[in-house]
C-alpha cells in the first residue's frame, strides 16, 4: 500500500500544474503539446494518478484505454471523457476521492470536459456556448413560445376551437407546410451534430474501424453496457449503493425516441408509397409504434428526472443540471403532448392541442444540437473508438497481467 502511494503522489505530483499557471491554460506535455484547459488538466492530472494506480481497471472502458498512455494530449482527453458513462462506481471505490488530498473525481473532471467537448466541435462554432446556457427555462420558454406562435396563427385562420375534424390534422396545418417546416429543422438539426462528430472523430484519430469494431461498438451502445457499474449492479446515485434504475430509464427513453422516430418513418411510406394519409386508425403501425414510444417517453425522463433530482453533488457536474433538466423535460413533454393529441384528435380541440404539440417537437429539434442528446453521439463515437483500439497491438502493456 505504501508503494501504492508513493506512485500515486509522484503521479501527482507530475501532474499538478504549478500554482502561478493555475489561473491560465496550462500547456500539457503530451501527444501534440496542445494547450490544455484548466478542466482539461484536472483530467490529465487525475489520469496520473489513476495510472499509477489501477484499482479500477476492470470498472469500465475509460481505464483499460488510460493503461494504453503514458502521457494525456488533448484528444486523449476528449475521447476518456466521452467514453465515460458517468456511472460513479470508481468515485465511490477510489482512495484517493475526497476528502483525500488527491481530490481524485474521475466522474465529475469526466463530465466537465465532455462539456467541453460538445462547445469546442459544436457547427456553428459561434452557437457553441448555447450548451452552457441552454437550461430548463430556456427550453420551457421556447416551447411555450412556439407553441403559442402556432396557436395564434390556428386562431386567426380557422379558429382554436372547432367541430371535429375526425383527426385530420391537414386540415389545421397543410402536410407539406408541416414537411417543410419540420424537415429543415430536423435536417439542420442533424447536419451541426454530423460535422461535429466527424471533427472529434477526425481528432481522435482511431484508425480503420472493422466489422467487428463496428458491431461491438453498436452493441455497448445498445446496450448500455458501461451503465452497470463494472459488476453488473448498476450505477451509484445518490450514494454508493448500486442501482439497476439508471440503466433502465435510458433504455425507457432512448427505445421510447427511436419507436417514435420509427411512427413518423412508417407513416411517411404510408404516405409517399402507399398513397395513404392520415389520419391513421389506432391499430395501424404508425400509431401503435407511436404510442409505445409516447409511453416510452413519459417512464424514462421521468425517471430520470427523479434520479437528477437525487444525485450525489461529487457525481457528475453541478452546472450542468439545467441542461439535463431541459432536455428531459422537452423530452417528457413531447411525449405527453403526443399522447393528448391522440387522446382528443376526434374532439373539437384538436388544433390547440396539435398547436401545442408541435410547438413542443419544434423546441425539441430546435435544442438538439446544443444539448443533451450530443451526449449519445459523441459516446457512441468513443465507443466506437475503443472497440478499434483495443484490438490494435498494445505497446506500453501497462495494463497486461
Amino acid at each position: 500500500m505504501r508503494q501504492l502511494e508513493t506512485l500515486a503522489r509522484e503521479a501527482q505530483s507530475f501532474a499538478q500544474p504549478a500554482p502561478a499557471m493555475i489561473e491560465q491554460p496550462v500547456r500539457w506535455h503530451g501527444r501534440g503539446a496542445a494547450v490544455l484547459s484548466p478542466d482539461e488538466t484536472e483530467v490529465a492530472r487525475v489520469m496520473q494518478i489513476c495510472n499509477a494506480c489501477r484499482y479500477c481497471e476492470g470498472f469500465c472502458a475509460v481505464f483499460p484505454a488510460m493503461t494504453r498512455r503514458l502521457e494525456f494530449g488533448k484528444a486523449d482527453l476528449n475521447y476518456l471523457a466521452n467514453l465515460c458513462h458517468n456511472c460513479g462506481a470508481c468515485l465511490h471505490a477510489c482512495q484517493y476521492a475526497p476528502p483525500h488530498e488527491f481530490a481524485v473525481n474521475v466522474p465529475q473532471a469526466m463530465a466537465k470536459v465532455r462539456l467541453q467537448t460538445y462547445t469546442e466541435y459544436a457547427f456553428p462554432a459561434a452557437l457553441g456556448k448555447l450548451y452552457q446556457r441552454n437550461g430548463l427555462t430556456l427550453s420551457l420558454a421556447t416551447a411555450a413560445g412556439l407553441a403559442l406562435f402556432l396557436a395564434l396563427t390556428v386562431m386567426l385562420t380557422g379558429g382554436l376551437f372547432h367541430a371535429p375534424l375526425a383527426g385530420n390534422f391537414y386540415a389545421v396545418f397543410p402536410h407539406n407546410t408541416l414537411a417543410l417546416m419540420f424537415g429543415a429543422v430536423f435536417g439542420c438539426a442533424m447536419l451541426a451534430l454530423g460535422i461535429g462528430a466527424a471533427r472529434f472523430w477526425r481528432d481522435v484519430s482511431p484508425g480503420a474501424a472493422s466489422g467487428a469494431a463496428v458491431a461491438e461498438a453498436a452493441h455497448d451502445a445498445l446496450r448500455l453496457r458501461y451503465l452497470d457499474g463494472g459488476h453488473g449492479q448498476g450505477c451509484n446515485n445518490a450514494d454508493d449503493a448500486f442501482t439497476p434504475w439508471r440503466r433502465r430509464f435510458h433504455h425507457f427513453t432512448f427505445y421510447g425516441f427511436m419507436l417514435c422516430f420509427a411512427a413518423t418513418c412508417v407513416a411517411t411510406l404510408y404516405h409517399y408509397l402507399l398513397g395513404q394519409q392520415a389520419p391513421y386508425p389506432f391499430w395501424s403501425a404508425p400509431v401503435l409504434l407511436g404510442t409505445a414510444g409516447g409511453i416510452g417517453l413519459l417512464i424514462g425522463p421521468a425517471g430520470l428526472l427523479w434520479l437528477n433530482l437525487k444525485r450525489h453533488p461529487l457525481q457528475g457536474d453541478a452546472a450542468q443540471k439545467p441542461m439535463d433538466r431541459g432536455f428531459i423535460a422537452l423530452l417528457f413533454l413531447t411525449s405527453a403532448t403526443g399522447l393528448a393529441l391522440l387522446a382528443g384528435r376526434d374532439t373539437g380541440a384538436m388544433a390547440l392541442l396539435l398547436a401545442v404539440h408541435l410547438g413542443v417537437v419544434m423546441a425539441l429539434f430546435l435544442t438538439l444540437p446544443y444539448g443533451k442528446f450530443a451526449h449519445g453521439i459523441y459516446r457512441s463515437a468513443a465507443l466506437l473508438k475503443w472497440a478499434i483500439e483495443k484490438r490494435q497491438p498494445d505497446k506500453l502493456r501497462l495494463g497486461a497481467d
